[in-house]
C-alpha cells in the first residue's frame, strides 16, 4: 500500500513538471505573438517581412527585416557548410576509430569546447579570426564568412556529442553482420553504423542550427552588424538576434513592437526547422 502511494505522488510530481514545462512553452509564444504581431499588422506583412530598408529612427521610418532574414540564413548556412561536415566525421572516428588512449582526452577538449561562454568565443573571433579572415581572404574581417567560421566552432560540441551518442547505440550486430558478408571496417561503419544512426544524427545536426540561429554575442563582436542585404561573404550582415540586443535597449513604441516581431519570426523558423525535423523523422520510420 504504502508503495503504490508512493507512485502516485510521484507520479502526480513528474505530471506537474511535465505540464509546467509545457506551459512556459505557452506563455512565451503568448508573448511573443501578442506583442509581436500587432506591429506587423502595423507596418504591414510586406512591408515588414519584404522590405529591404531598417530605420527605425527616421523621420518616417522603416521596419523592413528582409536583410536580417537573409543575412541569419546565410550565416546559419555557412556554419552548417564548416560545422556539420566536421562534426560527423570527429563523432565517427570518435565512436569507431579513436585510440583508447586518445579518446578521454579529445573527449574532455569536446565537452571543454561546450562549456566556453558566447562572449569568450566572440573574443576569439576577434583577435584570431577578424586578422585571419582579413589577410587570407581581404575585407575588413568584419563578415558573413567569420561569423560563419565562429558559429560553426560553436555547434561542434553538440554535433559531436549526440551523434557519437548515436553511433554507439546502434547494435553491435550491425557491424558485425557486415563484416560477415566481407565488409572492411570503414565499409560497415560508413554504409552500415552510420546509416543506422540516422536519426540520432540528424536530431544533432538540427539542435546545432538551432545553436547557430540563435547565438547573438558572438555573432555581433565579428559579423559587422550592417543593416542591408548581402552583398557577399566578405561583406558585414546583420542577423535578427544581433538587431534586437542591438537595438533593445533604447527602443520605444513601434520600435520596440517592430523588435518583438522580430523574435517572433525567428521563434517561427525555429519551428519550422522542428517540424521539418519531425517530418523527415516520421518519414525514416515508415521507410523502415
Amino acid at each position: 500500500m504504502k508503495t503504490k502511494t508512493v507512485e502516485r505522488f510521484m507520479e502526480a510530481v513528474f505530471f506537474i513538471t511535465a505540464c509546467a514545462s509545457i506551459l512556459a512553452v505557452l506563455l512565451i509564444c503568448f508573448f511573443i505573438f501578442v506583442n509581436g504581431l500587432p506591429a506587423i499588422a502595423k507596418i504591414g506583412v510586406f512591408n515588414f517581412l519584404g522590405g529591404t530598408k531598417w530605420a527605425p529612427l527616421n523621420t518616417v521610418p522603416s521596419f523592413g527585416i528582409l536583410p536580417m532574414i537573409v543575412g541569419s540564413l546565410f550565416v546559419t548556412a555557412g556554419a552548417i557548410v564548416i560545422g556539420v561536415p566536421i562534426g560527423l566525421l570527429t563523432a565517427i572516428f570518435m565512436a569507431q576509430f579513436c585510440p583508447k588512449k586518445m579518446y578521454h582526452p579529445l573527449k574532455t577538449i569536446i565537452d571543454l569546447l561546450a562549456g566556453i561562454p558566447s562572449i569568450v568565443y566572440g573574443f576569439f573571433g576577434i583577435a584570431v579570426l577578424v586578422p585571419f579572415v582579413r589577410d587570407t581572404f581581404g575585407g575588413n574581417g568584419n563578415s558573413i564568412l567569420t561569423a560563419s567560421l565562429l558559429l560553426g566552432i560553436m555547434i561542434l560540441p553538440t554535433i559531436i556529442g549526440i551523434s557519437e551518442a548515436a553511433l554507439r547505440a546502434v547494435p553491435s550486430s550491425y557491424y558485425e553482420g557486415a563484416l560477415a558478408l566481407g565488409a572492411t571496417h570503414e565499409r560497415a561503419v560508413f554504409f552500415t553504423v552510420f546509416p543506422a544512426a540516422g536519426s540520432g544524427v540528424l536530431a544533432s545536426v538540427v539542435l546545432g542550427i538551432g545553436r547557430a540561429v540563435g547565438e547573438t554575442m558572438a555573432v555581433i563582436m565579428v559579423a559587422g552588424n550592417q543593416a542591408r542585404m548581402p552583398v557577399g561573404i566578405l561583406k558585414g550582415v546583420r542577423t535578427l538576434t544581433a538587431n534586437i540586443i542591438l537595438e533593445m535597449g533604447y527602443a520605444a513604441d513601434l520600435h520596440r513592437e517592430a523588435l518583438i516581431a522580430c523574435g517572433a519570426v525567428l521563434f517561427v523558423f525555429v519551428l519550422l526547422l522542428n517540424f521539418c525535423f519531425s517530418a523527415i523523422t516520421e518519414y525514416r520510420r515508415r521507410r523502415e
